[in-house]
């Protein structure tokens, strides 16, 4: 016990696409998340997290390396992480855990550590190095699938034509239903994954300590939930989308909303539909929005689930918890679905921690900015492990102890490239090079700055008089100072924060002076 008191535990969950706007204990007027609420009772919730990056490689490299994106470039789903990065696993592998995996990283192994012909090098869904796979389930979901047939569920349509409604269509005229799938609540790929680890937790000796990651897909798209998840919520519930008149406006009032609303197909989140997502009526998006909902409510259960095994294992009083997402959904906001861009809507997530050994703030939230980057030496710190200097991201284990850090971020940043290397599409549309393809964003409480590569143009919103994110300011004279004021910020920040893996550390005459960083990443 004494030996598990000292290394806890830890079980990081991950969820894909789950908004930060989208839990009850932050005030939903709609949204039933009471298991999630639950773990922020007994530990501290974080208000304002956000995400490094999108879509999931990109936010996931952040979160597992503690680096922002200009740093460990992993800029699209197939980019490769460097090896010479250390993560998350490697870290907590060389501190005495044995990492173990249930779900998915997305990581793209670096290929120069790989011959020619390798078959890893044919998906972006590779396994951060560090860790044991227990579970894997990919995008192909097969090994989900397998398990419903084993169950007499007819699943031979694969994945995603699994995920459509059991009654057929169901669809007329490009509309959407919440009629259920094949599968029941009880079949779901969360069930699979939180079913597993659970038998996994069965096995365990309960004097050695472990080290967790379910990375669950739900809500991920397709939108699509089994009874009573498809009817908990209706499409009148919910708050006003953020968005301007029609979508035409929207892609008017920049460059970069054109082309990306001009690429959102409706197939991608509702699979058999034809057609574009800016298109859909609002009772569509009202309808994708309450089966959303559902699906979030769904996932909450299993995390219900989870909560209730390390109970009755007798680990719920040793194992830090760490619930959060990948990145966020755009949810109807400015006639979108999915991630990426640049709103508020994509990268704002959640994030709830609870250590069993910090009672002092138990059930307290922090309003001040988190980035998804603090996950990885907040967890370093958690063990017993110091972070390393060069990493980008800050220990939010101060906030845990009920501290209030005087140098703390006073702002949000993140970051999204949009280059397409094998196809060339972003690059063909504005006609500039992969390189420029791609934007930043400084994020602070009432103004938000984005600054496009390319020469595209900047955008600023303020954000106290607009927070719907609405009306572009960045050419009113009124707000020259603070656009000036915004792009040196911004300016400053990635200087401060280019690579600093040998940047910290002189050779002297005395040998080696300052920090190096040590490669974890090397040494497998």
């Amino acid at each position: 016990m004494d030996n598990r008191l000292s290394r806890p535990n830890v079980l990081l969950i991950t969820c894909d696409q789950w908004r930060g706007d989208c839990l009850s204990a932050v005030g939903h007027p709609v949204v039933k998340t009471p298991n999630a609420d639950a773990l922020a009772a007994e530990g501290v919730l974080f208000r304002r997290h956000f995400g490094g990056a999108a879509p999931c490689s990109p936010a996931r490299a952040c979160l597992y390396t503690g680096l922002y994106q200009m740093n460990n470039r992993v800029c699209r789903n197939g980019s490769p992480l460097d090896a010479r990065h250390g993560n998350i696993a490697l870290s907590a592998r060389a501190a005495g855990y044995d990492p173990t995996l249930f779900g998915y990283t997305d990581v793209a192994p670096d290929p120069r550590r790989l011959s020619a012909g390798d078959p890893r090098l044919r998906s972006y869904e590779g396994v951060l190095p560090g860790f044991t796979v227990r579970q894997a389930l990919p995008e192909h979901q097969k090994q989900w699938l397998s398990w419903l047939q084993a169950q007499d569920i007819d699943a031979s349509a694969g994945s995603p034509d699994i995920h459509r409604p059991a009654g057929g269509p169901g669809k007329v005229g490009g509309d959407v239903t919440n009629a259920p799938p094949a599968y029941s609540k009880d079949q779901t790929p969360s069930a699979f994954l939180a079913g597993e680890f659970i038998r996994w937790l069965g096995e365990q000796e309960q004097a050695t300590p472990w080290f967790v990651h379910i990375s669950f897909i739900s809500p991920h798209p397709p939108f699509i939930v089994p009874e009573p998840y498809n009817t908990m919520y209706g499409p009148a519930d919910g708050p006003a989308f953020r968005r301007a008149a029609n979508w035409q406006a929207e892609a008017e009032s920049h460059p970069y909303l054109a082309y990306d609303l001009g690429r959102q197909k409706r197939t991608k989140f509702v699979p058999g539909i034809e057609g574009k997502v800016p298109d859909w009526s609002e009772e569509n998006f009202r309808r994708i929005r309450a089966i959303y909902y559902g699906m979030i409510s769904e996932l909450d259960a299993k995390l219900g689930r989870i909560w209730q095994a390390l109970k009755a294992a007798d680990a719920w009083d040793d194992t830090v918890i760490v619930l959060t997402s990948d990145h966020a959904e755009m949810m109807g906001d400015h006639f979108m679905l999915g991630k990426g861009g640049f709103f508020d809507a994509s990268y704002h997530i959640p994030l709830i921690i609870r250590d069993p050994r910090r009672t002092k703030v138990t059930g307290s939230s922090v309003d001040r900015f988190t980035e998804a980057v603090d996950i990885f030496p907040t967890l370093l710190d958690l063990i017993g492990a110091a972070p390393e200097p060069h990493l980008d991201g800050m220990s939010l284990a101060p906030w845990l102890d009920g501290d209030r850090p005087g140098d703390w971020r006073d702002a949000a940043h993140w970051e999204f490239d949009f280059r397409s290397v094998a196809e060339g599409e972003a690059e063909r549309h504005f006609g500039i090079g992969s390189r420029d393809c791609n934007l930043a964003v400084l994020r602070t409480e009432d103004f938000k700055y984005v600054h496009f590569g390319g020469g595209l143009p900047p955008l600023l919103f303020d954000l106290a008089r607009d927070p719907g994110e609405l009306s572009n300011v960045v050419h009113d004279p009124a707000y020259l100072p603070v656009r000036l004021e915004f792009a040196e910020k911004l300016l400053a920040w990635r200087a401060r924060h280019l690579d600093q893996s040998l940047a910290l550390a002189e050779l002297t005459e005395d040998g080696v002076v300052g920090h190096v960083s040590r490669a974890v990443g090397n040494r497998q």
